[in-house]
Order: C-alpha cells, then sequence, then structure tokens
C-alpha cells in the first residue's frame, strides 16, 4: 500500500490536535493547512450543540487561526470575523482548510477557514471566519489585578447551580467537555470565573495552543453571572461569538484558567486569563456577538440544500481554430420524407452526412401537433435502416435559454425534451440544435457536427452546450405572504399534499385552495383538510380537471389566487419507440396543457401574483431514457416558465429529481430502476424534508429554471476515472477523465475485443461471446456481472423491460463497436440468441459448435 503520512505526502505535519498538515505556497509565500473533523475524530466537539446541531465553538476557529499565525511567526490575531456556523453532521466529517496569506508591507497575513462537507461530492467549499494576523501586539491594557491572589479580594460570589441546565433550554446543549465552570465571582462591573476542563480533556490539552473547550467555557462565565440575574436567558435566538479582535495567546496548553471579564464598550467584552501560578495566558481586547437565528443554523447545516440545487448554464464552447465545410444535408420535415430518404438509402443512393428537421413554434402554437411531428419522424428515423452513419439534426430557434436567457418558443422546449430523451436511449443518433429566428443552417451545420456535443445552441457566432451547475442559494424571504391566496393544482396527491403542509407549517399561508380531479373524493383529502385547519388554515378542496380550460377559468374567477403552484401531472414511461400520438396526448393534458391554461388566464384577469411556480421533471433535462412523453411535457413547462420571466411575470420550473415516496408518481419506482438511474446519471432519492427545504431554497432564486436532485456525483467521479463516459450535462460538475494509452492487448482491455475474438476459434468465440452478453444482463439488472443468467431464459421474464433492453444495447454497442438496432433484444431474447447474433455479426458466418454452460 501507499504511505499516507504527511510527508509521504509531500507535506508537513502540523503536530497539532485539529490540523492534519500544511503546505508552503511558493507562489506568494502563504500556507495551507488541511484537516478532517468529525464526532470520531474529536469526540468533544459532540459535547457544544446549538439548536440540537454540532457546531464548532469560536474558540474553535480561533485556534485554527492562532495555530497557523504560529507557523509565521504572527502570534496576535489582530481580528476574527465568524461569517457562518461550521456544523459537524453526526456521520462522517468536514474537510478544513486554513489558508494563511501572504505578508503584506507590515509583516500581517490574511487568515481564512474553510470547510467542506465530505458528503458534498464536489468542490463546493464555505468560508466560516475571516481575519488578520500580526507578528507585533496592538496596544493593550496590561494585566489589571493580582491572579495570584484567588479568589480575587473584594469580589463577591455568585450562584451559578442550574445556570448549564437553562441555557440548555434556550438552545445552548453544553456537555461535559464545556461545562467547565467552577465558579463566578462579581466586583463592580467585572466578572471573574474559575474553569477547569474534565479529567478526559485534560489529558490533551497540552496539545493545543488553548482548548477551545476551556476558552469557550471562560466566556460562558459572563453569560452564567447574566443569568443569575435575570433567570432566564432573553430573545428566541441564540447569541454565538462574531468579531474577535486583539487575542494574543501568552501560554500554551492550559487546562484550568482564571478568568478576567470586563466591558470595553457597549454589546463587547475583553478577558483576560492567567493560569493557577498567576501567570498569564490569553488576552483578548474585545469580543462582540450576535443573534443566531435556528433557520441559519439549518441551512448551515444542509448539505442537501447546499449541494442539490442545480440550474442550467450555457457556457461557450472555445471557438475552432479553422472554417468547416458545409457537410452534405437533407432537409426532412416529417416521418414521411425520413421514410423516403431511409428507402432511398437503402435503394443504393448515398447517405448524407446529416438530415435536418426543422421544429418551430411560437407564440400560439399548437405544441402538441409539433411534438408529434417530431415524435414520428424520430421514431422512423431510430427504427429505418440505411441512415445508422448520418445524424438526425432537430432544429429549433428560441426553444432553450442559450444567451440572453430569454425562450420564445416554449413549443420548441418540448421538442427538446423528447428529443433528449431519445438521444439517452440512441447515443450518436440524433444532434439538437437551438438557432436565432433568422440564422442559416449552413452557416453553423459543420461546427456543430464537429464539436461532438449532442445539444448546441449558436446565438450569433457562438456554440454554447447546456451545463449544470450549482445555483447560489440567497438569504430566507418571505414569497408566499399570509393573508393571500395559494391554489395548488394536484393538491391532494403526494407531493401536493407534502406542500399545502409545508406552505401551512412553514411559510405560514392561511388560505389555500387544493385543485384537483376528484375534489374531495381523492383518498386522504379529509383527513388533509382536517390536519392544516387544525393549524389555522382555511383550506378548500376542489373538483376540477385542469386540463380543461374553461374549469380553470372558473375556479380562477372564484378564487382569485395570489400565487399557483401547479403539481398536476401523470406519469408515462416507455422508450421512444413504444410512444404515440395518444399516450402523448395523456401525460400532456394535466401537465403541459393544464400549465398553459394558468399561465394564459392569469394573465387575462389581470391577477398579481406573487409565485408561479411549475412542478416539473429532471428527465425534461437529462435522465430522460424511458420517459420520452414525461419529458417532451415536462421541457414544456420549463419554456413557459421562462417566457414568463420573459415578459417580466413570476415563473419558475422545479425539474425534480428522484422523490422517495411510496404514493403518487414515483411510488412504482423499483430499487431497479432506482440503480439504473444511479448508474445513468447518479440520481439518489430525495426525502420529503429535503425536497421541502430545496424548495424553499429555489423559491428565493430568481431563476426560471432550477434542478433540486440528489446526484451521487462522487459515484459519477469514480466512474469516470475508471473509464465510463460522463453525461455531457453533468460535465460541468464532473470533469471526463482522460483517456488511458493502451500498451497491448490485455485480458479485459475494453476495445480489444476484436483481437480476442481472432485469436480463438470459432467455439472460443461463441463462448467469449456468451459470457460478455451474460455479464452485462446480469449488471443491467443490478446483480453484478457474476451473477449466474441462465443463458436459454427470456431476458424479459428475469426483469428485463423496454429501457433496460435498450441498456444492454447500449452497453454491447459500447463494447463491440457496431451499431445495434434498438430492438436487439426484442429480436433476440435470451441471452445465448443476442451471443449468436454478435458471433455472426461480428465473426462472419463461420460455424460455431454449441458450448457447454454451467448454471
Amino acid at each position: 500500500a501507499q504511505p499516507t503520512d504527511a510527508a509521504s505526502l509531500g507535506l508537513a505535519g502540523a503536530d497539532h490536535p485539529m490540523l492534519g498538515a500544511v503546505v508552503q505556497l511558493p507562489h506568494s509565500d502563504g500556507m495551507l493547512f488541511t484537516s478532517r473533523l468529525s464526532l470520531r475524530s474529536h469526540p468533544w466537539l459532540a459535547d457544544h450543540r446549538i439548536k440540537g446541531l454540532v457546531v464548532v465553538p469560536g474558540t474553535g476557529l480561533v485556534e485554527l487561526a492562532v495555530r497557523a499565525g504560529d507557523e509565521a511567526g504572527c502570534t496576535v490575531l489582530d481580528e476574527l470575523v465568524v461569517e457562518a456556523p461550521l456544523v459537524v453532521p453526526e456521520h462522517g466529517g468536514v474537510r478544513v482548510q486554513v489558508a494563511l496569506g501572504a505578508p503584506d508591507e507590515n509583516g500581517s497575513r490574511t487568515v481564512d477557514v474553510h470547510s467542506q462537507r465530505e458528503d458534498a461530492g464536489d468542490g463546493t467549499w464555505t468560508r466560516h471566519a475571516t481575519g488578520v494576523l500580526s507578528a507585533v501586539p496592538a496596544a493593550s491594557a496590561a494585566p489589571e489585578g493580582d491572579f495570584t491572589a484567588w479568589p480575587p479580594p473584594g469580589a463577591r460570589p455568585v450562584e451559578i447551580d442550574g445556570g448549564y441546565d437553562l441555557l440548555a433550554r434556550a438552545g445552548y446543549a453544553y456537555g461535559d467537555a464545556f461545562r467547565a465552570v467552577r465558579a463566578v465571582w462579581r466586583r463592580g462591573d467585572e466578572v471573574f470565573a474559575e474553569v477547569a476542563l474534565p479529567e478526559e480533556q485534560r489529558k490533551e490539552a497540552g496539545g493545543y495552543g488553548i482548548h477551545p473547550a476551556l476558552l469557550d467555557a471562560a466566556l460562558h462565565a459572563a453569560v452564567l453571572d447574566g443569568l443569575a440575574a435575570a433567570g432566564e436567558p432573553g430573545g428566541p435566538d441564540v447569541r454565538l461569538p462574531f468579531a474577535w479582535n486583539g487575542l494574543v495567546l501568552h501560554a500554551a496548553g492550559a487546562s484550568a484558567l482564571r478568568v478576567r471579564i470586563t466591558q470595553p464598550g457597549p454589546e463587547a467584552m475583553a478577558l483576560q486569563a492567567a493560569d493557577e501560578a498567576g501567570g498569564l495566558v490569553v488576552t483578548l481586547d474585545s469580543l462582540m456577538d450576535r443573534p443566531v437565528s435556528g433557520e441559519q443554523l439549518e441551512s448551515a447545516a444542509d448539505i442537501t440544500r447546499a449541494t442539490s440545487l442545480f440550474r442550467v448554464e450555457w457556457p461557450a464552447l472555445p471557438p475552432a481554430q479553422d472554417s468547416r465545410p458545409v457537410p452534405e444535408w437533407v432537409a426532412v420535415a416529417d416521418a414521411e420524407q425520413v421514410a423516403t430518404l431511409a428507402d432511398d438509402v437503402l435503394s443504393g443512393a448515398a447517405a448524407p452526412t446529416a438530415a435536418v428537421l426543422e421544429a418551430v413554434g411560437g407564440p400560439g402554437s399548437d405544441v402538441l401537433a409539433l411534438t408529434t411531428r417530431v415524435l414520428d419522424a424520430v421514431r422512423v428515423w431510430l427504427d429505418g435502416g440505411g441512415l445508422e452513419e448520418s445524424r438526425l439534426v432537430v432544429v429549433t430557434r428560441g426553444a432553450v435559454a442559450a444567451g440572453d436567457g430569454a425562450v420564445t418558443d416554449a413549443a420548441g422546449a418540448a421538442v427538446w425534451g423528447l428529443v433528449r430523451a431519445a438521444q439517452a436511449e440512441n447515443p450518436d443518433r440524433i444532434v439538437l440544435l437551438d438557432l436565432d429566428a433568422d440564422r442559416s443552417v449552413d452557416d453553423v451545420l459543420g461546427s456543430v457536427l464537429a464539436c461532438a456535443e449532442p445539444q448546441v445552441a449558436v446565438r450569433g457566432t457562438t456554440l454554447s452546450v447546456p451545463r449544470l451547475t450549482r445555483a447560489e442559494v440567497s438569504a430566507p424571504a418571505d414569497v408566499f405572504r399570509p393573508d393571500g391566496t395559494v391554489l395548488v393544482t394536484g393538491g391532494t396527491g403526494a407531493l401536493g399534499g407534502l406542500l399545502a403542509r409545508h406552505l401551512v407549517a412553514r411559510h405560514g399561508v392561511r388560505r389555500l385552495v387544493l385543485a384537483s380531479r376528484r375534489g374531495q373524493h381523492a383518498d386522504g383529502a379529509g383527513e388533509l383538510v382536517d390536519e392544516l385547519s387544525a393549524q389555522g388554515a382555511t383550506v378548500e378542496v376542489v373538483a376540477c380537471d385542469v386540463s380543461d380550460r374553461d374549469q380553470v377559468a372558473a375556479l380562477l374567477e372564484a378564487r382569485r389566487p395570489t400565487a399557483v403552484v401547479h403539481t398536476a401531472g401523470v406519469a408515462d414511461a416507455g422508450v421512444i419507440g413504444t410512444v404515440t400520438p395518444d399516450r402523448l396526448a395523456e401525460v400532456f393534458a394535466p401537465k403541459a396543457d393544464a400549465a398553459r391554461h394558468l399561465d394564459e388566464l392569469t394573465r387575462a384577469m389581470g391577477l398579481e401574483l406573487d409565485a408561479f411556480v411549475v412542478y416539473s421533471s429532471v428527465s425534461g433535462v437529462f435522465m430522460g431514457a424511458g420517459s420520452g412523453s414525461y419529458a417532451a411535457a415536462n421541457a414544456y413547462l420549463d419554456g413557459l416558465m421562462a417566457s414568463r420571466r420573459t415578459a417580466g411575470l413570476p415563473g419558475l420550473s422545479l425539474a425534480w429529481g428522484l422523490w422517495e415516496q411510496t404514493t403518487g408518481m414515483a411510488a412504482g419506482t423499483d430499487d431497479l430502476a432506482r440503480s439504473r438511474m444511479n448508474r445513468r446519471g447518479g440520481l439518489l432519492p430525495l426525502t420529503p424534508a429535503e425536497g421541502m427545504a430545496l424548495f424553499d431554497a429555489a423559491v428565493r432564486t430568481g431563476q426560471s429554471l432550477l434542478v433540486p436532485a440528489k446526484l451521487d456525483l462522487r459515484g459519477v467521479r469514480a466512474e469516470a476515472a475508471a473509464g465510463a463516459g460522463v453525461p455531457h450535462l453533468l460535465r460541468g460538475l464532473v470533469r471526463a477523465a482522460r483517456q488511458q494509452a493502451h500498451t497491448g492487448p490485455t485480458g479485459d482491455d475494453r476495445g480489444q475485443l476484436a483481437g480476442r475474438l481472432a485469436a480463438l476459434p470459432a467455439e472460443g468465440q461463441a463462448a467469449l461471446l456468451l459470457d460478455l452478453v451474460r455479464a452485462q444482463a446480469a449488471d443491467v439488472l443490478g446483480h453484478g456481472s457474476g451473477h449466474p443468467i441462465d443463458p436459454d431464459q427470456g431476458l424479459f421474464e428475469i426483469g428485463f423491460d423496454s429501457l433496460t433492453a435498450i441498456e444492454l444495447r447500449n452497453r454491447l454497442r459500447g463494447l463491440t463497436g457496431h451499431r445495434l438496432a434498438p430492438n436487439l433484444v426484442f429480436a433476440h431474447p435470451t441471452p445465448a440468441l443476442i451471443a449468436a447474433h454478435l458471433h455472426e455479426l461480428l465473426c462472419g458466418a463461420q460455424p460455431a459448435a454449441p458450448v457447454p454452460v454451467s448454471v
């Protein structure tokens, strides 16, 4: 095994319990300290709980900064401002970096403390504190009084029994390590205290400059003195140290302190502390605290909210170094023309490089008719022969938010959702291209095909591609006014009911209109009304088919909502070859048609909405394989909300990832489907609590489209490192690995299949291909490649469906390097039949002896 100590990794040991290593930065003369904090490695942190969360005390951030300064000879912490609480999770840990800047003209250095949760999965860091260290102490008063005369003469004892219990009721749950105040005295405006670490922490105090629990307990003296006078802590929020000024550590390793606290100014305290012999240990010129709300602490602790909310950006591709010739292409308008083209090619005509299908809607266009035309053309393109080496380029205009972010063709956005699903099922067959209204295809087609991206937008001379990036989460703000009326479509369903409860409990909404097809007869509707009414809300459940424009108009006219949340919809699973115009219409009605009615009618009625939120799906952005109709309907919602934003109206589409639920649209998602989603894009299920936290964060961003989804980016990154491809949309979050050079044939090397087959007799070829098919089939089913699969059993009998059949086809296509028909598994439904087909395709018609198989 490779050594992992700091020195073997090119680092220096930090020789500190809270820091692991330090490295000097040669370009700046700065330093970087690294560490990892967890309840396992630093169990005393569990004794510092604020509002139920483990928070690294401000004294811990001070200790990190002071240790960093010691390394550079800057022993005075001139200032340290705490910007955000550093919350330690109950399980796992946080990575910590302390960055020490280069010295300025006075020798002072900046210091910053950052952390990253281990389960963040990417490079998201949070700065918790920033400050300045210097080598020369600022002017500070000399120690006053004689710490050797103890208790201090003339001071009266303060009764502190029960003080920590009072603090616990206020949200400060200090455990034994921090309950270190032994006695408190007061003399005029001065507070004195004796603090001592318990035995367990005493043993390790020598490794610290000053143990954070000891210094934190020293600050408790003033709080306990105040409690003795007031009886109860005041205010609903806790107060935490915020701004430290002029801290000097005079002696290290103390386990007990004699403390003197004074007030140098309003809302500030100063501290001097000595050891048990009266020798000065630490002085602090000024410390100010500030209130921290429970929501701020929850936000700091909520890794899901910080790392599971994404937006789609459109970064520009590097400009081409040379002009690209216009490839040979033909225009096709519909399925009939695609079929004619395929017949011509099969009859001997040359296949074009590309066929271009214009799919442009615009204001007032029939989104279902446009999407149906594209669906029919795409199905013929994928089913027909002769065009396997050509690309179908589906051209829209103004359907995506590239460039200035404006979407002028929401119907075209639905086309993007449909085609994205087809692309996921059939890689390298179709390209999506969005152009300006007056841009010629000839101008850009060569460059678009050469960039090898499946989805491209062209604005001016710039080619842009979609990439997921993290959305910035802003501070809390009220979006739903308590005295307003919120209309929730699908309000009695699983997600609608969850949202209704959340709006009442968290946002204080007091009037809800829950619309659904069955109204009060929906399962659980009565119980939901009773529950929300008990919380003071007025809830009306209305039977309304939101796909019916007249019913929607009547509903809006009667209730005049101030906010709309559209959660209604029906799911539809099936690969693109099974999607029919009727299925498309069934999915569009409650999802897309309803959203269009709500948009047009609220505008026509002049309703001034605070929010217009629609529940979309990640399938319309990526991960759409097996859900073409659903992806199209939801992508229409994405485009519609962007068009509302362009018009200056509120509009937010939430393209939700996978939900962890047992009822509603996601109820049928079994373990196999979840495993498949995770493999294809790292998608993990969201709990209801996580989903609502993301909802709250999303409605405050001002964006038109956000993707709340829990992504296992570490898994995607690990697969990329092993050579697997990274979905294009995730390449802004996970870098694709560099291809590894081949040193020669190896037994399991990808790309060496042809060479291995060539070196085998026919029966060996057949055995090799059968093993390959069985291993891939087992892996697709989530069993692992070593799971035994009967070569003669039908794959659909052991759990395959249309989508897993496509996945197996795509895997075998990647391994063999040959284009395989989308219906491969349907035409050859057992591993033995697939292997025989591959043998004929790869090795020709040479006969193969039967292969004995043990099962």
